[in-house]
């Protein structure tokens, strides 16, 4: 496993991922309307009655988007966890698209940038480098990051459904808007997407800030990721940061059967009906890698590391961008 330099090239205005391709002529300000104007949508709950059906769509669409994003973006698009076929692949994007975080390609582009500079002056939304406010929720409302990164996506901009999709990102969205207001009128509306949607944002953008202020660190990554529970509660998973930082290519981001991971406990039940198949896992040799040393006197973290892998997977080989794995079947 090769550590991550710390040497990066100039920052320049379009930021670490070079000059932005003509995705859109759409100018940014109008782009970010939506975004506020959903929070601004909040008040209408004020409104409309609460029922216990409402708070179920509201609870059932943060978990099922959130999947999209954990699963789908995060684990497969940006890092190729896993392998599935073409069909699924778009399904997978479909749902990440309905939580209004923009396309899968401009997630996965951006994602591995971060991978790349993570917590240097090159980093997307590094806490360190910027502010919290920035690295929450500030990046994605900037010009810097509004374009497609294509050079960090070369192997998912061969499919014509995802660039499609990407240039598209909004439609699931909207017709996951419209099926709420069908199916519940102004509070299924508010609740099972508004709310919902809200949620989904600000628990997705914890891991890019709070993930990178508290919490625990099991290995000694060149950045500052950290491993929080609470985190991980709320984001199925995605909370082991600090594991995931050091072995970025897994399926699983909770290595251990006390860190709960819902995302990777939901790829294996898939895995059982052939819908997903070679979940990669860090073997003993990686998980026992670059470990931060115990005070004197703590029994051996390494040992109890290497006895719970039970993967056969033993390449320290992180998974980057540079690197991909085969694509989905066709």
């Amino acid at each position: 496993m090769t550590d991550q330099t710390l040497t990066s090239p100039p920052r320049t205005k379009t930021g670490p991922t070079g000059p932005p391709a003509p995705d859109s002529t759409v100018p940014n300000w109008v782009k970010t309307v939506p975004f506020i104007g959903l929070h601004l949508a909040l008040v209408g709950v004020f409104f409309v009655p609460v029922a216990g059906w409402a708070l179920l769509l509201a609870a059932a669409l943060y978990v099922v988007r959130m999947f999209g994003i954990t699963a789908g973006y995060h684990r497969y698009f940006a890092h190729r966890a896993y392998k599935t076929s073409r069909v699924f692949q778009f399904v997978l994007a479909c749902i990440g698209c309905s939580a209004l975080q923009k396309g899968p390609l401009w997630w996965a582009g951006h994602h591995r940038g971060h991978h790349r500079w993570s917590d240097t002056p090159n980093d997307p939304h590094s806490p360190h480098e910027t502010s919290f406010w920035w690295s929450h929720v500030g990046w994605i409302l900037s010009s810097e990051s509004s374009s497609i990164p294509w050079k960090d996506v070369p192997d998912w901009s061969r499919y014509p459904e995802l660039r499609w999709l990407d240039r598209n990102h909004w439609v699931p969205g909207l017709v996951l808007a419209v099926l709420c207001y069908l199916f519940g009128g102004l509070t299924g509306l508010a609740w099972g997407f508004t709310i919902s949607t809200i949620l989904l944002y600000h628990g997705t953008f914890t891991i890019n800030s709070l993930s990178h202020l508290f919490g625990k660190r099991r290995y000694a990554t060149p950045d500052d990721s950290r491993n929080n529970f609470l985190l991980a509660l709320i984001t199925l998973g995605e909370g082991w940061h600090n594991n995931h930082h050091h072995y970025q290519s897994s399926a699983n981001q909770g290595f251990f059967w006390w860190e709960i991971d819902i995302s990777y406990s939901v790829l294996v039940v898939l895995s059982w009906f052939g819908i997903v198949w070679d979940l990669r896992k860090p073997g003993a040799k990686a998980m026992a890698h670059r470990l931060v040393q115990p005070p004197p006197g703590t029994p051996s973290t390494a040992e109890q590391l290497a006895a719970s892998a039970s993967s056969t997977e033993v390449s320290l080989d992180e998974g980057t961008p540079e690197t991909p794995q085969p694509a989905a079947t066709t």
